[in-house]
């Protein structure tokens, strides 16, 4: 019996290590995309709204998107203490 919710367990956070691992993956595709469009889009159109000098509007997805990739390294990662396995003393 325990044995099987050991099981059960490790197949939970196996789960979600994967899941944020793809998580990782897509991030990182999808801002070398933000940011190949964002330098594309400067180079073929140079107004003065989209100089270099202002900040490139992909920062904003990778500062917010970041944030969310942090936060489910800590729901993957980092375990959860349950109440009835706190030691007394």
């Amino acid at each position: 019996m325990q044995e099987e919710i050991k099981d059960q367990e490790l197949s939970k956070v196996t789960k979600k290590r994967t899941a944020y691992k793809y998580h990782v993956l897509i991030y990182f595709i999808m801002n070398i995309l933000f940011w190949t469009m964002w330098y594309i889009s400067l180079k073929n159109n140079p107004s003065p709204s989209g100089t270099i000098d202002s900040i490139p509007w992909p920062v904003w997805i990778m500062a917010g998107w970041g944030i969310l990739v942090i936060i489910h390294y800590y729901s993957a990662y980092k375990p959860k203490r349950k109440s009835s396995k706190k030691k007394k003393y």
